[in-house]
């Protein structure tokens, strides 16, 4: 049996480190992001191969460590509308897009990495198959929020896939969504 590339399931996993009272984690000079939850997210890219990300997200991971570092043998698709390419990425104008080149290139597994905005466009359009929350140990009293869709999303269960500590205080949360 030959399968083409469109036969091939491609799960997305939506990561995001939140705070305890369930913003988006800022981070900054005065509030670097949790160690254990940079490790984390550098383990799923590698298990994953690739991530998906935000132009302005991109860019902040790329101005912190310059060059190709831990993810230079990984499909980083980026999403953008302003900038038709980067060196070293690939550009998509959609998470449909993004989705159909990782499809295309042969892999399981989409990390969807960072970015309210693409967060909130892969939930509102329905495309996350689970959800890793990674909650730190702060609060804050500004910050971006997880944002669903209304018309699709009024309210929806979704199931606990896991639970573990990652350290530093810093618990990760891992749930399904059913599509």
């Amino acid at each position: 049996m030959v399968l083409n590339k469109e036969d091939i399931t491609l799960k997305t996993v939506l990561w995001a480190t939140l705070t305890a009272n369930g913003n988006y984690a800022q981070s900054g000079p005065e509030n670097p992001p949790k160690k254990e939850a940079l490790n984390d997210f550098a383990a799923q890219a590698m298990a994953a191969g690739n991530f998906i990300v935000g132009r302005r997200t991109f860019e902040a991971m790329r101005g912190s460590g310059g060059g190709g570092g831990p993810f230079a043998n990984l499909d980083i698709v980026v999403i953008s509308n302003s900038i038709p390419e980067m060196p070293g990425v690939t550009v998509a104008n959609s998470p449909e897009e993004a989705l159909r080149y990782l499809r295309e290139k042969g892999h399981q597994t989409a990390l969807i990495s960072g970015g309210a905005d693409i967060h909130n466009a892969f939930l509102g359009q329905g495309l996350v198959d689970e959800l890793i929350f990674n909650v730190a140990p702060v609060l804050e009293g500004k910050g971006l929020n997880l944002v669903i869709d209304q018309a699709n999303y009024s309210y929806k269960e979704i199931s606990l896939i896991d639970c573990a500590p990652l350290g530093g205080g810093v618990v990760q949360l891992r749930y399904a969504i059913e599509r």
